[in-house]
């Protein structure tokens, strides 16, 4: 980081960036914010933030951004809720249930336009539209999701997956979970 700068500095976004400068600038900020520690309970916390702040930066109607971790008492059960911004989320989330636990499951992201039509969505906040969940994976194993949920329907698309991809990629590779 430049002398000078903040680390608050990173979730200033410029609004005249184009939706692939601002999500490649979040993961940038990201590798730049987790340099210093590799405790994923901090790095996660400001994921969440850089994710946020992206999205209401490119007026994309962002309500939910935030991680959900597995869960060490439940390991082969169950996801427990991690940093996020936001409204008070679910805090258990079984594997193979909704979006996240489906994101687990089956080790695929999953980008859904109209969470109205994802059987069996777990709807904790009933003004998401639309959500887009990316799991953390590192050697075959899953440590948990990136879930982002948006008051709009199709909130998000395939340009979303690959930089969101990346950031998770990231993020496995900057924590010890």
């Amino acid at each position: 980081m430049g002398e000078g700068q903040h680390h608050a500095e990173y979730s200033n976004y410029q609004g005249d960036l184009s939706k692939e400068e601002t999500l490649q600038l979040l993961v940038d900020s990201y590798e730049a914010v987790s340099n210093d520690t590799r405790n994923w309970v901090a790095n996660l916390s400001n994921a969440s933030s850089l994710v946020w702040h992206a999205y209401h930066s490119l007026k994309v109607p962002v309500n939910w951004s935030g991680f959900y971790v597995i869960n060490p008492t439940k390991p082969e059960e169950e996801l427990i809720l991690g940093p996020f911004q936001g409204k008070v989320a679910c805090q258990i989330i079984k594997f193979g249930k909704g979006v996240c636990g489906t994101a687990v499951s089956s080790q695929k992201t999953q980008l859904v336009a109209n969470v109205n039509e994802f059987p069996g969505h777990i709807a904790c906040d009933g003004e998401t539209q639309s959500e887009i969940v990316i799991p953390i994976i590192k050697d075959g194993k899953v440590y948990g999701v990136l879930d982002i949920d948006c008051l709009a329907l199709e909130g998000f698309d395939e340009v979303d997956v690959e930089y969101l991809e990346k950031l998770v990629t990231k993020i496995s590779e900057s924590n010890d979970f």
